[in-house]
């Protein structure tokens, strides 16, 4: 197998080996499902199991379709393999290829059979209708999501991985480090973009992986019916990140109906192009409570949508940008809640993180310099608000703490939001 960049979900789902359920991968096209299926099988064989018991089907091919998608006569070719093997690994990529993949799956999982079953698939809702309500109890979901900072320098720049942490890094190294965040921040961190080499390359990757997503999943699996008002959804909603999005004017501006907006929406979340943050609030007569912020899962595909591939430092959406780049970090940790939070009379904090203690954590974010630590007037209501032990105020370049009484406010660099928060 050729050399590939050592992922963080690689070592959770290896662990998930040893269980009997069925271990789902699933995330949006081209985050690198198939190269975790190629390390499971590598990392396997390195610990001694043989390669003849570990059997995989791309179903994206053909042949490995045609042999796989007759249930009865899968059965007796795992059965005729477990002559051989007194244990088979079976990795299927691209499972909701087989005509009901839940039943099939089931059906096979309840012989009880000496197999371990590992299966990827690119749509949430195609897991959802086809999978997940048939193995209830029998699964396990793993989710892929596009190159994280830590996992982008770990490709890029080796020697600064072990700097991300620290605090106080040198100006010279934070300075490098900060260069890549910010092309980072651009070409956004789908594997193939992040390994491109050049500006073009990576440019001509974010429109094949984004061409691609039309064609295979709107046009085919959602069937829309309109892809050319669907892609100006997508437009649309990156031209707004961070911002309330207000579904009766999008539906005005692009002449759909609500429903069928509401239903795009829908479909955009479920295959990892974008999430809705809902607000936070306690008292519906003072916060907003109805009205939801988008963001952008990958914030290369967000820059290909409104087709600015400008550097960071010359953009007029760097706020926007940075913000979109730290919800995307919060989220990837699946003990972390994620709100916003505003008053009607236009307080507001970017986000109120909840974590698995019930802790309240606001986190702010400023994409000018900050020459001396400033905590504003917002984050200051509400920080005197809530039982808030400590926030963040992330920013371009200033690392310290304030103590405000019995709060505690910690002024982060924008690459360490992906760690530091929760």
């Amino acid at each position: 197998m050729d050399k590939i960049v050592h992922r963080e979900i690689f070592d959770r789902v290896y662990a998930h080996l040893d269980r009997k359920e069925i271990t789902v991968i699933t995330g949006a096209r081209q985050t690198g499902k198939t190269t975790v299926l190629l390390y499971l099988k590598d990392r396997l064989t390195k610990n001694g199991v043989s390669e003849s018991s570990i059997k995989m089907f791309n179903l994206d091919l053909f042949y490995d379709l045609e042999s796989v998608k007759n249930q009865t006569e899968f059965v007796k070719y795992i059965k005729e393999e477990l002559k051989k093997e007194k244990f088979l690994y079976v990795f299927i990529d691209e499972v909701q290829r087989i005509e009901n993949p839940g039943i099939f799956l089931k059906g096979i999982y309840d012989l009880n059979l000496p197999v371990k079953f590992v299966v990827t698939g690119s749509s949430s809702l195609e897991i959802k209708s086809k999978v997940g309500e048939y193995l209830t109890g029998r699964k396990r979901v793993f989710y892929v999501w596009p190159f994280s900072f830590k996992e982008y320098i770990q490709a890029k720049a080796p020697a600064l991985s072990g700097l991300l942490k620290e605090k106080n890094t040198s100006r010279i190294n934070r300075d490098k480090i900060l260069s890549h965040f910010y092309d980072y921040l651009v070409f956004g961190g789908y594997p193939r973009v992040v390994l491109s080499e050049d500006r073009e390359e990576k440019v001509q990757t974010l429109n094949e992986i984004y061409s691609s997503y039309i064609e295979k999943d709107v046009i085919g699996y959602l069937n829309v019916k309109e892809p050319i008002k669907y892609s100006k959804l997508i437009t649309v909603l990156a031209d707004q990140v961070g911002s309330g999005i207000n579904f009766s004017s999008v539906s005005n501006l692009l002449g759909i109906h609500i429903r069928t907006l509401e239903n795009y929406i829908h479909a955009l979340e479920q295959t990892f192009v974008i999430r809705r943050v809902h607000p936070f609030f306690t008292n519906k007569r003072k916060e907003i409570t109805k009205m939801p912020k988008i963001y952008f899962i990958d914030t290369g595909l967000r820059n290909f949508a409104v087709r600015n591939f400008e550097k960071f430092s010359l953009r007029k959406d760097r706020g926007s940008l940075l913000e979109n780049y730290v919800f995307s970090a919060l989220i990837r940790n699946e003990h972390l809640s994620v709100n916003y939070w505003r008053t009607k009379d236009k307080n507001e904090v970017d986000f109120v993180v909840k974590d698995f203690y019930g802790n309240i954590i606001p986190v702010e974010v400023k994409a000018t310099e900050m020459k001396k630590p400033k905590v504003f007037k917002n984050f200051r209501i509400f920080l005197e608000k809530y039982e808030v032990k400590k926030g963040y105020i992330v920013n371009t370049s200033t690392e310290t703490e304030l103590q405000l009484g019995s709060k505690l406010v910690e002024f982060i660099l924008p690459y360490k939001a992906e760690f530091a928060i929760g």
